[in-house]
């Protein structure tokens, strides 16, 4: 069996990608509320900063900081998942059962890569906020309802200097 080697950084900041199983799916969308609870709940487990994420109808982009001395995104990913999977199953829906015994709603594995520096970080934010407009489910990256590019705090911190 191949070993999944992943990078962990204590305080890191992390871009992941995170997919549905069935990509003919719509779950990400169609149950956002949900999605949205479970990572209310993680986060108030174990705290993070979601610095910029998009919601597609079967993918997500995101981009984590993790506190200081902390370096476990994957229990956060196992309780975020097993959360949602866990709402989507009290309305019968069910992916088809992995032989492990998984779901079968999400992919097993996810993309991660650690943000190197600040033009890594900004290289990615964009990538999250263009995702929408790339795979043609809107025309600006501001139409899309399921994205972090609305967020008060991202207009403060990306805000250009003349019209502060």
């Amino acid at each position: 069996m191949v070993q999944y080697r992943r990078n962990r950084v204590a305080g890191g900041s992390y871009f992941f990608t995170v997919t549905l199983q069935d990509r003919r799916q719509c779950y990400l969308v169609e149950h956002v509320a949900w999605l949205r609870e479970a990572f209310r709940v993680t986060m108030r487990r174990r705290p993070f900063v979601i610095d910029a994420i998009v919601v597609l109808p079967d993918h997500l982009h995101c981009i984590w900081t993790l506190p200081s001395g902390d370096d476990d995104y994957p229990a956060r990913w196992q309780a975020i998942k097993a959360h949602f999977v866990k709402r989507l199953h009290r309305l019968g829906i069910r992916g088809k059962a992995g032989p492990d015994g998984a779901a079968g709603i999400w992919q097993r594995r996810y993309w991660e890569h650690t943000l190197r520096d600040e033009a890594d970080f900004a290289h990615h934010v964009a990538y999250i906020h263009g995702n929408p407009v790339k795979h043609g489910l809107t025309a600006t990256a501001q139409d899309w309802p399921f994205s972090s590019i609305h967020s008060r705090r991202w207009r403060e911190q990306n805000r250009s200097p003349d019209k502060a």
